[in-house]
């Protein structure tokens, strides 16, 4: 088991190469469900914290009503993957939301992008915007190029 110190680091560097995961909720009916999305990262030495642009009026919203948690996973065809498992809230706040909808304005490439081009997004207090944070529960980063190589760790870490 990884220390957050040495596991966040590496779990940012694969999810912003990769940028796209498949993200993993439960329906209000205790069914799976999945989608793409496009989180962006922040480490500040101390905490990771992810955060999702995504509709508040959307099925992941009434997923997430239910049981707030969600399961994000990260590959590519190298077969580099990292997974968060993540507690979920809203930033509601109009500050929140702004600050929310700057973030990936001016996020660093290629995970940043300019909201506006989402047609229903025209600006941070639109309804239809809103801002996911995510604080991992649990953190894994396998890199498989070199695990098949066997040169690589599996880096695992558990709040």
């Amino acid at each position: 088991m990884h220390t957050l110190e040495t596991a966040a680091p590496a779990f940012v560097a694969m999810a912003h190469r990769i940028v796209w995961c498949t993200a993993a909720t439960v329906t209000p009916d205790g069914r799976p469900a999945t989608r793409v999305l496009h989180p962006i990262w922040e480490w500040t030495g101390t905490s990771l914290t992810g955060w999702i642009a995504t509709s508040p009026r959307s099925p992941k919203a009434a997923d997430l009503a239910a049981n707030p948690q969600v399961s994000l996973t990260y590959w590519d065809p190298s077969h580099d993957t990292c997974t968060a498992d993540c507690d979920t809230a809203w930033e509601d706040s109009p500050e929140e939301r702004q600050a929310g909808w700057d973030r990936f304005k001016h996020g660093p490439a290629p995970v940043g992008y300019d909201p506006a081009i989402i047609p229903q997004w025209t600006d941070a207090q639109n309804p239809d915007f809103g801002v996911l944070r995510l604080t991992p529960r649990r953190l894994r980063v396998m890199p498989g190029t070199l695990m098949l190589a066997g040169q690589g760790e599996l880096v695992t870490w558990r709040a």
